[in-house]
C-alpha cells in the first residue's frame, strides 16, 4: 500500500482530532444537563432499596423458620428424652417395658403424610 501523502505528523494531527470530537461528544452527555439521567438513576435507587427489602425479608423468614425447625427438633428430643426415662423406670421397678400400640392404616397415612408435608416446607 503506498503511501497517501500522510506524514506522521498529519497521523497524528488526525488521531487529535478524533480525540477532540470524543471528548466534546461525552460532554454533551453530561449527566448533570440531561433531565432523564435523573430520572433513570432515581428509578434506579429505587428498584435496588426494593431488592434489598426483598432480601431482608426473605432471610428473616428463612431464619424464623430455622428457628421453628429447631424448636420442633428440641421438642422432640425432649419428649423422646421424658419417653426414655419412663421406660428406664418402669425397668428400675420391675415391671415388663410396654410395647407400643401398632398404628392403623390411616394413622401410618398421615403420619407419612404430615413428614412428606414438612419435607417440603423446608425446600421453600
Amino acid at each position: 500500500m503506498k503511501n497517501q501523502g500522510l506524514t506522521f505528523a498529519d497521523r497524528l494531527e488526525t488521531a487529535a482530532k478524533a480525540k477532540q470530537a470524543l471528548l466534546e461528544k461525552a460532554r454533551q452527555k453530561d449527566p448533570s444537563n440531561d433531565p432523564e439521567f435523573a430520572a433513570r438513576q432515581a428509578a434506579r435507587i429505587e428498584a435496588a432499596r426494593l431488592r434489598e427489602e426483598r432480601e431482608t425479608e426473605k432471610r428473616n423468614a428463612k431464619l424464623a423458620e430455622q428457628a421453628l425447625v429447631k424448636a420442633e427438633r428440641e421438642a422432640e428430643a425432649a419428649r423422646k428424652a421424658a419417653e426414655a426415662e419412663a421406660e428406664a423406670a418402669r425397668i428400675r421397678s420391675g415391671k415388663r417395658p410396654v410395647s407400643k400400640p401398632a398404628l392403623s392404616p390411616e394413622e401410618q397415612k398421615a403420619i407419612r403424610d404430615a413428614r412428606y408435608a414438612a419435607r417440603k416446607a423446608r425446600k421453600k
